[in-house]
């Protein structure tokens, strides 16, 4: 800290001893060096043990013009004050940050709206008050879900308009595309019904040969975080598969023979149909299923992230395996319906064919007047 009295009692300024300090300490820049193409700075200042500590600080000589030189000591206090490690500024304003943790078995979100809604209860109250100019957010991770969930808000529903208009595309045919896409509800119901089992103490509570499958497969409660709904997304696209089988396979053994003559022609094509195809949809379930089980097991570095993004896959695909009998049922529920309808040539009305699919009598509206 300069004495300007002391500075100026000996005919200096202040920015002459700011120039020895800055040149003592920091260095300066005298002169270049030169080699071929490439120039070095060459800069002079004390040695290291001349400017270490503050007594060597003081001694630190600046140059009086027409005079002695002073030491450093006879024109400011020198002391050792410990400042701040690093200054955070957001915004132009100062910034510093509190940090605290979750409970294990807490969700991030929850955790802070409960640390928000304490604040705003002990500033309520009056137990806590916020110096003027002073204002505070929650940040991180916090920050990071909300915008996860945002985005997610419009990623599910552009995923499922998207399936379904794939499988239009590729059907033509809205019963079919509907019964395939009734899949993906089944499915997702399986995702979280393989969460909420996640969560309860009794679920996989045995041990084979040895081993604990809790333990095994780290089961315990699992928070809807962006992992989730992004293994949810994942489900909505492998969802179909087995439909898409059933429903080809269908479509091509219909379509190869001549067309079904009544409903129970309609119903024998659909079952030999649809029994010859359990066998490849038993197949796309298990390769799916197995490929996830190593994640699920996994303990290393990242499984925290990739065991909830495979549990709604795991959970929904095994749940989809009931689109084996879904998918059959209303395919040949459309197809019933078109053969009664080419059996009357087309003149009965929809709610009369779907009768006869049925084996519900409808009586025809008389059209006579009744005699009073």
């Amino acid at each position: 800290t300069l004495d300007r009295r002391a500075v100026a009692r000996y005919g200096l300024s202040v920015g002459q001893v700011q120039r020895t300090l800055s040149a003592a300490l920091g260095g300066a820049t005298v002169t270049q060096s030169l080699e071929g193409r490439a120039r070095y700075a060459v800069r002079v200042r004390y040695m290291r043990e001349e400017r270490d500590t503050v007594e060597a600080l003081g001694r630190v000589m600046v140059d009086r013009p027409g005079g002695a030189p002073v030491p450093l000591g006879q024109l400011a206090t020198v002391e050792y004050v410990r400042g701040p490690q690093v200054i955070r500024s957001e915004d132009t304003f100062l910034t510093s940050y509190v940090l605290f943790d979750r409970a294990p078995e807490v969700a991030e979100v929850d955790a802070v709206e409960a640390a928000r809604a304490y604040l705003d209860a002990q500033i309520e109250a009056g137990a806590l008050e916020v110096p003027t100019g002073v204002s505070y957010r929650f940040a991180g991770r916090y920050e990071s879900q909300l915008r996860s969930e945002e985005r997610l808000g419009y990623l599910v529903p552009i995923a499922l308009c998207l399936v379904l208009v794939l499988l239009y595309l590729q059907f033509r045919r809205a019963l079919t595309t509907f019964a395939i896409y009734s899949g993906v509800a089944v499915a997702v119901s399986g995702g979280f019904a393989l969460l909420w089992l996640y969560g309860q103490p009794w679920f996989l509570d045995l041990d084979v040969a040895g081993v604990s499958l809790r333990a095994l497969f780290r089961v315990g409660p699992t928070n809807l975080s962006t992992a989730v709904w992004v293994g949810v997304i994942a489900l909505i696209g492998i969802a179909t598969d087995d439909g898409v089988v059933m429903s080809t396979y269908l479509d091509q053994r219909l379509r190869a023979a001549s067309p079904a003559a009544g409903v129970a022609e309609v119903r024998e094509r659909v079952i030999e149909a649809g029994l010859r195809r359990v066998r490849p949809c038993l197949m796309t379930t298990a390769t799916t299923i197995l490929a996830l089980l190593p994640i699920l097991s996994s303990h290393g570095r990242g499984a925290d992230l990739m065991a909830p993004m495979a549990l709604p896959a795991v959970g929904g695909m095994g749940v989809e395996l009931v689109t084996l009998f879904v998918v059959p049922v209303l395919y040949a529920w459309g197809e019933e319906v078109r053969a009664v309808r080419r059996a009357r040539g087309g003149a009965a009305s929809p709610w009369q064919d779907l009768a006869v699919v049925f084996g519900v009598a409808i009586a025809p509206r008389s059209t006579e007047k009744e005699n009073p």
